[in-house]
Formats: structure tokens, C-alpha cells, sequence
């Protein structure tokens, strides 16, 4: 028995003793790190990739102004022609006979205007010394006046004939490339006809004539008055081409003016451009896509598309650090710029933006930022 009461004291002395030791504490959780940016203006290009095709600078289409049968045809169809080089030569012998008889006529006027130029100068001074009648010396006037007449009357058609023979060569109005003929030695053409012989078309340089929505140039437009951007430059603004295999032209164009009216049918206002083709690349009727630099903000706002998150309503968030906290804010995106969007509201300069780590930890969540590096943005393209 007295075994038993000591092995009950030593025993709770034991557990007292255990009670007393202190529990270990729970280790605590690390705080997530996420990667932020710092989001910094810049000034930013707004870039229009606008359907167009080119058009020739000069375009001459060749038709005959005499009728005939064509003798000659002396251009390599396809090759460079410069101004005044022969094309065609039409039968000339019957205008030929037309100028040498119009010249004859007019020698024929010469010598009747002589002489009655010589008889009018003295009848006049008979008249003077009454040795002839005053009848006499007013029908001698009014003859040289007739003659006179008659002899401008045939030069004038002995001018009409030279054309009519000049016109039976054909010769180059302008410089440029030469298209197909549409006829051959021995084909009978009139003047004035309707279908042109060929056409002889300057390319260098080239028009672009390119084609803007009335609802983008109103948007553009209002950017610019609200004073979000500021235009580019004058109405000769700079302008690139791609081509339709997707390559981007070496040459770089200057935008001439923009139409004044609005298409009825499209809706779309004209844009005029002239590019420069010295290597011939660009032929008239192509399809490009230019590119036209139309204004600069110079306060953008981009951000890397993975930083920006879109809800089941269609808003649009992003998470920022403040204050060592996680906090989410919606924001409204204008553009895409590459793989980045242009943020017009909601973002200011100087904040963080998480752009990785941030399913890490939810809205009010203490965070530790790391900062990270994002490439520089190039100019937006709107289509």
C-alpha cells in the first residue's frame, strides 16, 4: 500500500511536470512573389492598314485622228518608249495628195492677192487725180479685200492638211511602258474610233489609291479633337505598302490628299498616294494594303496581354500591388499593339502591374513584388 501511493505521486509529478513544457509553434507560410512591371507612358504611333491599288501616274491611250490603213507598227509591245517615238504609221499618200493641192490652191490665192493689190494701190491714185471714177477705184479696193480673204481662206486648209498629215504618224504623247497593240500592218482604223490602238502608261512613280471607313476617319478625328492623339503630321504624311505576298514594299510614299466626300455606295473616303517605283516592282491595278501613320499619343499606356483578364460579363481587369497588397481594377482597352494592348482607362503611370504569379494569391492578399522587363512596343495597326 505504501508502494502503491508513492508510484501515484511520482506519477502526477510527472504529468505536472509535462503540462508545463511549452506546445511548438506552427511554421508560418511563405508570402507569394509575383512579377510586376512598372507601367510607364509613351508615346505611342496610331497606324491605318487601308486597302488600295495603284494606278499609273500618266496614261496615254493611243488613237488615230485620221482614218486608214496602218503601214507600220514600229514599238516592241511590252518595251520603254520615250516622248515623241514613232508607234504607228498610217497609209499617208491620200493626205499627201490633200496637202500638195491645198498648197497649190494657196499659191494660186498668192498670185490673185497680188494683183489685186497692185491694181487697188492705182486705182486709188487715178482716183486721186479724178482719171478714173470713184466706182471704179471702191470695186478695185473691195476685189484685194476679197482676195485677201481668199488667200487666208486657203491657207488655212493648206494648215488643215499638213495635220491631217502629220496625223498619219503616230508618236508617243509621254514616256512610259508600252501595252499591247490591238492592231497590226494592213488593219484599217478611223479617226476618233473607240477602241485604242494601245496605251502607254508612266510608272514611276505610281498612285495608290487607298480607301478609308467614314466611321474610322470620325473616330480618328475625334481622338484628335478630345486631344488623346495629335496628328502626325501635314497632308503629305508618310506611307508604307505591303504587298499581296504579304512582303512589305522598299519604298516608302507620301500621302497626297484626302477626298472630300464620302462614297454613297462603300462609305468610304479616298485616299491618294504617290510612291516611287524606279525598279518597275509595281504594276498599275494592284492589290496593297498600306500603311498610313495618322497620329501619335504621345501619353500610351501598354500593357502585355497576359497581365489583362476578362470576366463573364465582359469586363476587362487587371491586378496591381499597392501597398504590399493584391488588388484587382477594371480597365478599358482601345487597342491591340502586337501582343500588348493599349489601355485608354483605368491605369496611371507609376503603378505596378502583376504580369506573373498572380493565381498565387487573391485581392487583399499580402504580396511581394519582383520586378520584370517587357520588349518595347512598336506602332499600333488598326484594319
Amino acid at each position: 500500500m505504501q508502494f502503491l501511493k508513492r508510484s501515484t505521486l511520482a506519477y502526477l509529478a510527472a504529468a505536472l511536470l509535462a503540462g508545463c513544457t511549452p506546445a511548438p509553434e506552427l511554421p508560418q507560410s511563405p508570402v507569394p512573389e509575383v512579377g510586376v512591371i512598372t507601367v510607364e507612358p509613351q508615346s505611342q504611333w496610331l497606324t491605318s492598314e487601308l486597302p488600295g491599288r495603284t494606278k499609273a501616274w500618266l496614261t496615254a491611250e493611243i488613237r488615230p485622228q485620221v482614218g486608214g490603213i496602218v503601214k507600220e507598227r514600229l514599238f516592241t509591245e511590252g518595251s520603254f518608249v520615250k516622248m515623241g517615238d514613232i508607234l504607228y504609221r498610217i497609209d499617208s499618200a491620200p493626205y499627201q495628195a490633200v496637202y500638195d493641192q491645198m498648197r497649190a490652191a494657196t499659191a494660186q490665192a498668192k498670185a490673185t492677192l497680188d494683183s489685186a493689190r497692185l491694181k487697188a494701190k492705182r486705182y486709188a491714185a487715178l482716183a486721186e487725180i479724178d482719171a478714173i471714177s470713184q466706182q471704179d477705184n471702191e470695186d478695185a479696193q473691195a476685189t484685194w479685200q476679197s482676195a485677201e480673204a481668199a488667200y487666208q481662206a486657203a491657207k488655212a486648209s493648206e494648215q488643215s492638211a499638213r495635220i491631217d498629215l502629220a496625223y498619219t504618224t503616230l508618236t508617243a504623247p509621254i514616256s512610259g511602258r508600252v501595252e499591247t497593240s490591238s492592231v497590226t500592218p494592213g488593219a484599217l482604223v478611223t479617226a476618233s474610233q473607240e477602241t485604242a490602238l494601245t496605251t502607254v502608261q508612266q510608272l514611276d512613280p505610281l498612285y495608290v489609291d487607298i480607301t478609308q471607313s467614314s466611321a474610322e476617319v470620325l473616330r480618328l478625328k475625334r481622338e484628335l479633337a478630345e486631344g488623346r492623339l495629335h496628328k502626325a503630321g501635314d497632308d503629305e504624311a508618310s506611307i508604307r505598302l505591303r504587298l499581296e505576298d504579304g512582303s512589305e514594299y522598299a519604298h516608302a510614299g507620301r500621302l497626297q490628299f484626302s477626298g472630300a466626300s464620302v462614297s454613297q455606295s462603300t462609305g468610304s473616303v479616298t485616299l491618294r498616294a504617290v510612291v516611287p517605283n524606279p525598279d518597275g516592282l509595281l504594276l498599275p491595278g494592284m492589290y496593297v494594303r498600306a500603311l498610313l501613320e495618322e497620329a501619335v499619343d504621345e501619353n500610351a499606356i501598354l500593357v502585355p496581354q497576359r497581365a489583362v483578364t476578362r470576366s463573364a460579363t465582359g469586363a476587362t481587369h487587371v491586378l496591381l500591388v499597392e501597398d504590399g497588397k493584391l488588388t484587382q481594377r477594371e480597365v478599358t482597352i482601345g487597342r491591340q499593339v502586337e501582343n500588348q494592348w493599349w489601355i485608354t482607362s483605368g491605369l496611371s503611370g507609376g503603378e505596378q502591374l502583376v504580369i506573373e504569379g498572380g493565381q498565387k494569391a487573391r485581392p487583399g492578399d499580402a504580396v511581394s513584388a519582383r520586378p520584370m522587363t517587357i520588349p518595347a512596343a512598336v506602332a499600333v495597326t488598326t484594319h
